[in-house]
């Protein structure tokens, strides 16, 4: 998995996790979900679509489900 992509869905699952922790106001959540969306369009811009960075849970769930 390229860099980029790793590094955008990184980011997004820190900033959804904040989210279920502190909500949507908190300083910590807006500023995780502003890096995460400046990550996917950095990774778009690289040409990776989205798929990559938001795959479908078909095809996260391990072989053998």
């Amino acid at each position: 998995m390229p860099h980029r992509i790793r590094a955008a869905r990184t980011v997004q699952h820190l900033a959804v996790r904040a989210l279920t922790v502190y909500g949507l106001a908190h300083p910590l959540t807006l500023s995780l979900l502003a890096v995460a969306s400046t990550a996917a369009a950095r990774a778009w811009d690289r040409g990776h679509r989205v798929a990559e960075t938001h795959p479908s849970p078909a095809q996260e769930a391990p072989s053998g489900c």
